[in-house]
């Protein structure tokens, strides 16, 4: 399931028709990054995302996230199905881990797999308080004169693309407010660098097939490329058109951190929708320190 970014790996093919693409983009792309802030307390989420483009089923995912004292992990999977896997079949697993320091989440790797019938990539970043030490793709992609070059400060200050789509709200309150969409953020994939940009939209209510009920805020998003991409690519100047992506989140129990419920994108072929249909999320005790 995001990357241009991704709550999951992609959906994508090797190489589908042109509005294929647009629509793997769309559904695979919502790599969320925004500035960590200290996280409350410790919890956890199991949740499960459906895809559909204009109604119909095209992907299914899922995404765990586990925040604990002084560690945090987090792991998606997803894969095309239905209509759109008999002609883009593709599959695609991707995670995050890092470390608690006073409070605040700091990744230190990020690992990112997808497959098709053609081919696998994988992704490999490691970080060191926010800046690239060190990142592959495997295989190793053809160079493209025309793709703009990540330089080396591309890759000072950013976030993964995991680690990223945990958004911390500050302040005691509750954290599903309009004050959340005040947020934008530099993110790096491994491929490409881009920044995300939230406005505040609304607020709704959801109600999960199961787990999750009640407040969402919702907020418009917006994609603005940096580098590491081909500016001719239809998707890319698509997105970054775009002012009518919205994006819903919902809070992990336990923390101040919301993450994506629904995406919502529209495409020349219909919307795009990812939405979760479970939403378990629960808060964890805090270590008991031993005594002797």
């Amino acid at each position: 399931m995001p990357t241009c970014p991704h709550l999951a790996p992609k959906l994508r093919s090797a190489r589908p028709h042109p509005a294929g693409r647009l629509v793997l983009a769309a559904l695979g792309g919502l790599v969320l990054a925004w500035a960590a802030e200290p996280a409350a307390a410790q919890g956890k989420l199991e949740a499960q995302y459906e895809a559909t483009l204009s109604g119909i089923p095209v992907g299914k995912g899922a995404w765990t996230i586990d925040i604990g004292d002084d560690v945090f992990a987090a792991a998606a999977s997803g894969g095309t199905t239905g209509l759109l896997k008999s002609f883009a079949g593709g599959s695609g697993t991707g995670a995050s881990q890092g470390r608690v320091v006073n409070g605040a989440l700091v990744a230190t790797g990020y690992q990112a797999s997808t497959t098709t019938s053609k081919k696998t990539e994988e992704i490999r970043i490691t970080l060191d308080k926010g800046n690239v030490k060190e990142f592959a793709i495997v295989p190793e992609p053809p160079v493209d004169a025309d793709r703009i070059v990540v330089t080396e400060a591309h890759r000072r200050g950013v976030w993964d693309p995991m680690t990223a789509s945990l958004l911390r709200v500050p302040g005691t309150g509750d954290p599903v407010t309009p004050e959340a969409c005040h947020n934008s953020a530099p993110v790096f994939d491994g491929r490409m660098r881009y920044e995300l940009r939230l406005d505040f939209k609304r607020m709704e209510s959801v109600k999960a097939e199961k787990g999750y009920k009640g407040p969402v805020v919702v907020c418009s998003l917006y994609f603005v490329p940096v580098a590491g991409y081909i500016p001719d690519r239809p998707v890319i100047k698509y997105l970054a058109a775009q002012r009518n992506i919205e994006i819903a989140f919902a809070p992990v129990a336990g923390t101040r951190v919301l993450v994506p419920f629904w995406l919502k994108v529209p495409t020349p072929l219909g919307p795009a929708m990812l939405e979760a249909t479970s939403f378990i999320t629960a808060a964890q005790p805090p270590k008991v320190a031993k005594t002797q």
